[in-house]
């Protein structure tokens, strides 16, 4: 019988072998061999199999991103940026911030994409601020929640669920895993995500997200059919999260788009933030805007 387990999988005749091994990779990719009591997938008794998968949990240290935007890849279509006659200078740009004017023009977007940004892109040329959902905290959706440079992310693997854990606003997104998607699932913020690992890569495939939640900070939208599927990796010898992420919706994008994202490792064990406390309301452009409140349960 073998043991699974965020790092490593192997026969009990190999203990040893576990331990020496993961006393050398432990600076890169693994964390201390946790208990090998949990068992997970059957191999034949007499097979000899040791297989690293990548560990992202730790209670002592985290992950933050290294930027609030999608990047594009060295080929292929790229993501919207700034309309060129409203050039965009972010507030860790070293120059005057600028408000987020979209590209219109852009060949990702849909005629009918287009239409939904142009309102906000016009709002904003008269001045009025246009807030991000996390910064209002709303969630982020998928993949825009994967954007938040504000706080942390956390992992914690077990064998059936791999939890994604911000910890700011205390925001959970779970990974379902080794399963296949439902029939029917109920479009949500963060959809269905139903997860595998390749090697040293956790693959996440995800459905049935709402289209509340825009696909990035150009606003970006996307239909009920948006279907995302995330690879992370370890990087830079374990210092860093990679993420290359491969986002298709007929609706909303004229192609597939594949972008990535950063995380560099932040020591430090997850602490309490609540978004909303202090938060209630914002003089922003002149006018008031406040965090957003249901006014009727979602289910």
């Amino acid at each position: 019988m073998t043991a699974y387990l965020p790092g490593i999988v192997v026969s009990p005749r190999n203990r040893a072998m576990v331990l020496a091994a993961a006393l050398l990779c432990s600076s890169a990719v693994l964390s201390p061999v946790p208990d090998l009591a949990w068992a997970g997938p059957q191999i034949a008794a007499d097979e000899e199999i040791i297989r690293v998968v990548p560990n992202f949990t730790s209670t002592k240290y985290g992950w933050l991103a290294v930027d609030d935007e999608l990047k594009p890849m060295m080929s292929g279509p790229r993501p919207v940026r700034a309309d060129p006659a409203h050039p965009y200078n972010g507030n860790q740009s070293g120059l005057q911030p600028t408000l987020r004017v979209s590209d219109l023009n852009s060949p990702i977007l849909t005629d009918w994409s287009k239409e939904i940004m142009k309102p906000a892109n016009e709002e904003t040329k008269a001045g009025t601020f246009p807030y991000s959902f996390q910064a209002r905290c709303m969630p982020g959706g998928v993949p825009g929640q994967l954007l938040g440079i504000f706080e942390p992310l956390y992992f914690v693997q077990t064998k059936d669920m791999v939890y994604l854990i911000w910890q700011r606003d205390h925001v959970v997104r779970r990974i379902y895993m080794n399963r296949k998607h439902t029939a029917n699932p109920k479009p949500s913020w963060y959809g269905e995500s139903v997860g595998h690992y390749e090697g040293d890569t956790l693959v996440v495939d995800t459905i049935g997200l709402s289209s509340k939640a825009p696909i990035d900070n150009w606003r970006t939208p996307h239909s009920e059919q948006l279907h995302v599927i995330e690879r992370f990796q370890l990087v830079d010898a374990g210092e860093a999260l990679h993420a290359i992420v491969t986002i298709e919706d007929p609706i909303a994008l004229t192609a597939p788009l594949t972008v990535y994202q950063r995380w560099n490792k932040l020591d430090g064990e997850i602490v309490e933030v609540a978004c909303s406390e202090n938060n209630t309301s914002h003089m922003i452009g002149g006018a008031d805007d406040p965090v957003p409140v249901s006014d009727k349960p979602d289910f």
